[in-house]
């Protein structure tokens, strides 16, 4: 069967945290493995209210085909939010519904990179993201990020090699859950006015913030070259798979030509109870649950890793979103590590798959947002048994 497949899957990763989801679905087994919203918050009755509304006021028109660009409502809605939130003037016309943020991934590295130009992703970077582009083969340029955001010394250097595109999760990134600072971006910003590199700028926990100030978005500091991703899937619900692309007219017309190409559009339906949820109901209430539940859990998680973790073993401390990172000292490997975690019944993610040379790493991705406090305290102490005794070994 070798015969049979494209040169260009070869190169794509299989997802390692979807494997160790596996080992996470046994019994007793304390999951920080996940990247999953709270099941426990999602709006369920909301939803069905608005489900039922939308089928009553538009009967069968629902369930019809409809327009590549996505609902015009739901694009009006997602305007009008930048607008209030973060004080951007963003057109309706340079929206575009897309199967979740991921697929905008794999849109815009179809309509923009060539086999071989480059690419530069932030290290360590979003696994999804090293998945959707490695499909277009692209020369990847790694560039560290820090508690205060990127490398501008390297980022520097990689934009010598003139790359076409580079990506960013810049507010509580996956996986290390950091968020650049304002004079980052700033800086990162001025870099890239002097090249022709299209910015992405992926925000999908960017409401998720429990403590600190908010941030401005690259589009405020580079509005002709950033392309902003957007999702519902952390705010509202993750099953329906919605999220959008915003992107300059010009790059917005071949976008849309990629997305009937792939799958003529979203689904109609679930954009429209999407949209009928949101003319219902107060958002920002809702919002307001998640960001203090994460909150609780994620200050519960990093109390107890005060407590249980031995000294030597660093970690982030995040003001928003889903993940806290670790590092392991010199000499020791996270994947070793994951073997004794099992053992404990305990899981993470190993840091290895969120670097493109995939090379074993001493660090790892802790979420926390779908652990109560009280397991989460379990949970760590168990990890930290895990860890000294790899480090009395």
């Amino acid at each position: 069967m070798n015969n049979l497949f494209s040169d260009r899957i070869a190169d794509v990763p299989r997802s390692f945290i979807r494997e160790i989801l596996k080992t996470a679905l046994q019994p007793n087994v304390i999951s920080f493995a996940g990247g999953l919203p709270n099941r426990d918050l999602f709006p369920v009755e909301e939803i069905k209210a608005a489900t039922v509304k939308v089928i009553d006021k538009e009967g069968r028109d629902v369930f019809q085909y409809g327009n590549s660009e996505g609902s015009v409502k739901l694009r009006e809605y997602i305007a009008g939010r930048y607008r209030t939130r973060l004080g951007l003037d963003v057109a309706v016309d340079e929206i575009l519904i897309t199967n979740g943020s991921q697929q905008g991934l794999d849109l815009l590295g179809k309509v923009i990179l060539n086999e071989g130009e480059g690419l530069v992703i932030e290290e360590p970077g979003y696994l999804g993201a090293i998945q959707a582009f490695s499909l277009y083969r692209p020369a990847f340029l790694p560039v560290p990020v820090s508690d205060a955001g990127m490398d501008t010394v390297r980022l520097s250097q990689a934009l010598q090699q003139k790359p076409k595109l580079m990506y960013t999760v810049p507010n509580f990134q996956n996986p290390s859950g950091i968020t650049y600072s304002d004079e980052n971006r700033r800086a990162v910003a001025e870099l890239l006015a002097k090249s022709g590199t299209v910015l992405i700028e992926d925000d999908p926990y960017g409401e998720l913030r429990f403590s600190g100030e908010a941030k401005r978005s690259f589009k405020q500091y580079l509005p002709k070259q950033t392309v902003m991703l957007g999702s519902f899937s952390k705010t509202v619900v993750p099953g329906f798979r919605l999220g959008w692309i915003v992107a300059p007219k010009p790059l917005m017309d071949k976008l849309v030509i990629a997305k009937q190409a792939a799958d003529l559009h979203t689904s109609h339906l679930p954009q429209a109870i999407i949209r009928q949820y949101l003319e219902d109901n107060d958002i920002d209430r809702h919002i307001a649950v998640i960001r203090d539940a994460y909150g609780r859990q994620c200050r519960a998680m990093l109390s107890a890793m005060e407590r249980q973790f031995p000294a030597e073993v660093r970690h982030t401390h995040p003001e928003g979103g889903m993940f806290v990172w670790a590092e392991l000292p010199e000499g020791l490997a996270s994947l070793d590590l994951f073997e004794l975690a099992v053992k404990e019944n305990v899981v993470f993610v190993p840091g290895d798959p969120f670097y493109v040379n995939r090379t074993r790493t001493r660090t790892m991705r802790i979420n926390f947002s779908c652990v109560d406090e009280a397991t989460i305290g379990i949970g760590i102490e168990r990890l930290g048994n895990a860890m000294r005794r790899m480090m009395k070994a």
